[in-house]
């Protein structure tokens, strides 16, 4: 057989075989990743880095859009109105399952409008103190804020984010009453309790880690159900005096409902084989991001446990989007 033949053979086999794999085609152009957070934000990193990688393996670029604003709802409404083609895929959070409860009307239902394609990352809180604040553990910091009610503050990074319900979930559990104080952003909160402006906050690792290793803020505990492989050494929350506190910032990938089912499946596979790749883990677990995977139905189930925890926190509290 001659070259030309043997190459038609080829490009034969590989049309026999697209043929019988559903979706094979999928994708013919640009992918967008639509997320509702900036770039360089702790949503951004691991996005950017399976985006990447996703465009290695499908042969296409994997375009990040960034949408911020409204605790990320105004990328959320434009994801909702792109054609469920597999061509737009968002980012949830966590956001999306507290905005579910913490605003009165949202123009989208994120349970009805998403499917899960699969959790990609998460990041785990750490309950930091400025170093002047007289506690070294989490008992001592409850013992402070009982003695002066009311007059404690913490900062979050924005009305109904993980930083200001981690801290009224540690309010109701702990039995204090400790002041909130909003920021827009994570790095101007992180810049103002490092300089001494307020006591403590929940920070996410990718803001606060380099401050606690430089000795700038003092960790206390770290939010995640258990104890970090990476930093074994640091308690949870749980463990200090309140069982069943969690409160860990996650990411999965999305796509609209009514996106074909092969292409749900391809791109599920895809994403599992991506974040299970030892580069990709080791880049992201340098930022203090642990990767996840599973499947669809996997991450549904989740979505809907995180919706019903975070609407009971936020009815105990009162907490509204402003």
């Amino acid at each position: 057989m001659n070259e030309a033949a043997d190459d038609t053979g080829r490009d034969s086999a590989r049309k026999a075989r697209g043929a019988q794999m559903p979706g094979a085609a999928y994708p013919a152009k640009t992918v967008r990743i639509l997320l509702g957070f900036p770039a360089g934000s702790g949503a951004d990193i691991p996005t950017r880095v399976i985006g990447q990688k996703l465009g290695e393996v499908f042969g296409q670029q994997f375009l990040i859009d960034n949408r911020p604003g409204a605790g990320s709802n105004i990328g959320t409404a434009l994801a909702v109105k792109a054609a469920p083609d597999g061509y737009t895929i968002f980012l949830g959070s966590v956001a999306n399952t507290i905005n579910a409860t913490l605003y009165a009307s949202l123009p989208f239902d994120f349970v009805r409008d998403f499917a899960p394609l699969a959790l990609t990352a998460s990041a785990p809180n750490f309950l930091v103190v400025h170093p002047s604040v007289p506690a070294r553990t989490v008992a001592e910091l409850i013992k402070l804020a009982k003695s002066q009610p009311g007059k404690l503050n913490y900062a979050s990074v924005g009305v109904g984010t993980m930083a200001h319900l981690a801290g009224e979930l540690f309010n109701s559990m702990a039995g204090i009453d400790t002041v909130h104080i909003p920021y827009k952003g994570g790095p101007q909160a992180t810049t103002d309790i490092v300089g001494g402006q307020f006591p403590f906050m929940f920070g996410i690792s990718s803001n606060v880690l380099p401050h606690m290793k430089s000795g700038r803020l003092r960790a206390l505990a770290v939010t995640t159900a258990t104890r970090l492989a990476w930093m074994p050494e640091m308690p949870t929350v749980a463990e200090s005096g309140l069982p069943g506190f969690a409160a860990v910032t996650w990411w999965g990938l999305m796509v609209p409902t009514g996106t074909p089912r092969d292409i749900v499946g391809r791109l599920n596979t895809e994403i599992v084989n991506v974040l299970a790749l030892r580069d990709v883990r080791e880049q992201l677990a340098n930022q203090g991001i642990d990767t996840l995977g599973g499947t669809p139905e996997q991450f549904a189930a989740f979505v809907r446990d995180e919706i019903a925890k975070w609407a009971r926190v936020i009815k105990a509290s009162g907490a509204r989007a402003e």
